[in-house]
């Protein structure tokens, strides 16, 4: 009997959930549909003893919501909040921990912690707000806690600054959606943006810059006007640190070191390699002045971390350790004695001492640093934690030898990159993820065993601002991809229903356009993909939205509520333009999406690629260097495969002998941000795709002087496989952005006529 009544009880809870769609964010790890259902009433009565400071953020969010009068009569809403039974309490059970129970006439929220009863408001304020219209809510039981402890957002305020009150409105989107961590990035090249006492030219001189770029960062284009000076004072920083702490967030500063350190130059020059002058960068990018590790430099950045260490209460403290040249380091005859006197290895064992150096006295102080994976060159500190972004790598290694990372890839984690179609987005940094991607994500890399997957702490998403110039465009670059963050990091998303995912997305737009909230809308714009078919590709075109509602045209012109219907993938044989958008009741709804297609004998082909691409330029794989589309110089999201320090190696068979002359592909040279021109190319052909014959090599200066734009005559030639070697230019060599590092190669269409 009781096994019949388990059942039984499953089946029918099954089929009042399939009746019912929460459209909570993140949402729970468990809910319970109850018979019953719990009446909105017009009087709201809270228990006395419930957590005041929770309590009363609870009450104002509910003004916005509802007229209520709290405690007015002995009716109403009875929320209680009640601790979880002390035995019931142990190691494991995370203090974010909470369970909602809502009968016909209560709703009781259980508990370990203030900070889990904050949650659980979080989830009651969504209930509110999807059931205020109805009047009532579904009997149910919500037992929820979340699968990681670090959920994190980062805002660079360096590239361009916000104000204070733009930066708690940042906290407060955080804690709608349960997110606990704000990585504040205070100083870069561009612009020291936090006040310290000790050395007030930081501020006075470092807080500044003549001017700014502006538009791409090929057309190298800046404004000619000052910026700053603008940081945060102490007493501003103690304001959103408190701020933050009343929404349960942890507020964990960066402070770079020991690259990206211009501005801080720029105020003190004698701590550099080099007697300067410098200033404040202009331009975004990587910069090869960075701190000289010498005695009083530490001092320095002793005295800054004190002031740093007194203003935030975080564990971790972050010091960057990204992207530091070793130019000047090389060339310091202070570091070259440096690295003797200690038994390093190179410049690479100098930052590894660098680290450690801040590591300990951190640790003195009782604290923790966390830094980009990086700081793994030349060994890593001893209780160091890693912040992998340039790939899963980072985090994978750290994990495996004990120590503790927050997964923050760039291929997912980047809310500078394009979130949508590029042609149709504000100008953005490059890569493209989208939102469908972000929601993707599994924070827990697959070669991990269960004992290493401890150790990684989270997930984080990145919000650099070169390209983000007001708070409204945060908004945008944000939203809606926190609330896949939200829900990655919650541990509850499910990629295989991502358009259930989605839909609530859609509601939880009603939210953000109540409270004026700027959020991008790219899931109703059409999205295109390019897929192979017998004779070259089509075109495929999908939206959120009734796929009838697409319109077309192939000709360039504009779509209009009486052009074409989209029913299949729309065959592209030729030069053609599709541009498609979504129409609804005749009236457009979308942005129009164009796409130009240049097609070649090669369209569509198999392709096998030697070394693959980085994972924040790698959409589409190698079916993107033949799908007919010319990549856009200024857009480096969806079109470009991009490899550091990689060669393209790529073989394309033809399926046929194939008669052509010339073999076209483009590069990039874009230094500042480490992409150089290829260094060579050599074309090869074969009837058995095992012996092949060169018939084509150019060196650099064919290259330079083509300025990347490759079109090669190659004699007349029949083969029935296609191979292109194109050299990836090595280590940047010494007086560039990024030297000694590996550089980027970056290749769009390779076509043959």
């Amino acid at each position: 009997m009781k096994r019949f009544l388990l059942l039984f009880s499953m089946i029918f809870s099954g089929l009042l959930f399939s009746q019912t769609q929460l459209n909570l964010i993140p949402y729970p790890q468990k809910v319970e549909f109850q018979k019953g259902e719990f009446i909105i009433p017009e009087n709201f009565k809270l228990d006395q003893n419930l957590p005041k400071q929770e309590t009363e953020y609870f009450k104002k969010h509910f003004s916005n919501l509802f007229n209520f009068m709290y405690g007015k009569k002995d009716e109403g809403i009875h929320l209680v909040n009640s601790l979880f039974p002390p035995k019931s309490i142990n190691e494991s059970q995370k203090k974010e921990k909470y369970s909602i129970e809502i009968s016909s006439d209560r709703i009781n929220i259980s508990s370990n912690t203030d900070q889990g009863y904050f949650l659980a408001l979080q989830t009651l304020i969504q209930l509110f707000e999807q059931y205020k219209d109805s009047g009532k809510i579904p009997a149910m039981k919500i037992e929820d806690e979340p699968k990681f402890a670090w959920r994190g957002m980062h805002l660079d305020v360096c590239r361009h600054f916000f104000t204070i009150e733009e930066v708690k409105q940042y906290i407060d989107y955080l804690a709608m959606y349960k997110l606990n961590t704000f990585h504040w990035h205070l100083t870069d090249d561009q612009g020291w943006r936090i006040e310290i006492k000790k050395y007030p030219k930081l501020t006075q001189i470092g807080s500044k810059r003549k001017e700014s770029m502006i538009g791409a960062y090929v057309d190298n284009t800046f404004d000619g006007k000052p910026y700053g000076p603008y940081f945060y004072t102490q007493d501003q920083i103690k304001e959103v640190v408190k701020y933050a702490t009343e929404r349960h967030i942890t507020v964990v500063p960066e402070i770079e070191m020991p690259g990206h350190a211009l501005a801080a130059l720029s105020a003190y020059p004698e701590l550099a390699c080099t007697k300067g002058p410098f200033e404040s960068a202009t331009k975004w990018g990587v910069f090869d002045d960075v701190f000289c590790p010498k005695d009083e430099t530490f001092t320095f950045l002793q005295n800054v971390l004190d002031e740093v260490i007194n203003l935030f209460p975080s564990q971790y403290i972050h010091i960057g350790g990204d992207e530091c040249p070793k130019t000047r380091w090389k060339e310091c005859a202070h570091c070259q004695e440096l690295i003797k006197k200690n038994n390093l290895k190179d410049e690479h064992g100098l930052q590894s001492y660098f680290i450690h150096r801040i590591e300990k006295y951190v640790n003195s102080k009782g604290r923790k640093i966390i830094g980009w994976d990086e700081i793994l060159e030349g060994g890593l500190a001893p209780n160091a934690a890693v912040m992998s972004w340039t790939g899963i790598k980072g985090g994978t290694e750290a994990a495996k030898s004990g120590h503790f990372a927050v997964m923050t890839p760039g291929s997912y984690c980047y809310f500078d990159h394009y979130q949508g179609d590029p042609q149709t987005e504000p100008n953005a940094f490059g890569g493209f993820t989208p939102l469908e991607k972000v929601y993707s994500y599994n924070p827990i890399p697959s070669e991990l065993n269960a004992e290493q997957s401890k150790y990684i702490l989270g997930v984080q998403a990145n919000l650099w601002t070169e390209y983000i110039l007001d708070f409204k465009q945060v908004q945008y670059m944000i939203f809606p991809r926190l609330f896949a963050l939200s829900e990655v990091g919650w541990g509850t998303s499910k990629p295989e229903n991502y358009k259930g995912f989605e839909n609530r997305v859609v509601e939880h737009f009603k939210i953000l356009d109540k409270m004026n909230i700027n959020y991008a809308k790219s899931i109703y714009n059409i999205s295109g993909k390019v897929i192979p078919n017998s004779n070259g590709v089509s075109y495929e075109l999908s939206t959120s939205q009734d796929p009838s509602g697409i319109k077309f045209t192939i000709d360039g012109s504009e779509p209009k509520s009486n052009s074409a219907t989209y029913q299949n993938p729309i065959p592209v044989s030729k030069e053609m333009t599709v541009k498609s958008a979504y129409f609804e009741n005749g009236e457009l709804k979308s942005a129009i999406s164009s796409q130009n297609f240049s097609t070649s004998k090669t369209t569509g082909k198999k392709i096998t690629l030697e070394n693959q691409p980085s994972e924040n330029y790698s959409f589409g794989g190698a079916f993107t260097l033949v799908d007919g589309i010319i990549g856009n110089v200024k857009q480096l999201g969806k079109t470009w495969l991009g490899f550091q320090g990689k060669d393209v190696v790529a073989t394309i068979d033809l399926g046929e002998k194939t008669q052509f002359s010339e073999v076209y592909f483009n590069t990039l040279d874009n230094k500042g941000s480490w992409i150089h021109f290829a260094k060579s190319a050599t074309i090869s052909i074969s009837d058995d795709g095992k012996n092949f014959k060169t018939v084509k090599e150019i060196g650099k200066d064919e290259i330079l002087k083509a300025k990347g734009k490759i079109n090669l005559k190659v004699g007349n030639q029949s083969a029935k496989f296609l191979k292109i070697k194109i050299e990836n230019a090595g280590i940047i060599p010494a007086g560039n952005p990024g030297a000694d590092s590996k550089a980027w190669l970056f290749v769009d269409e390779i076509g043959a006529q």
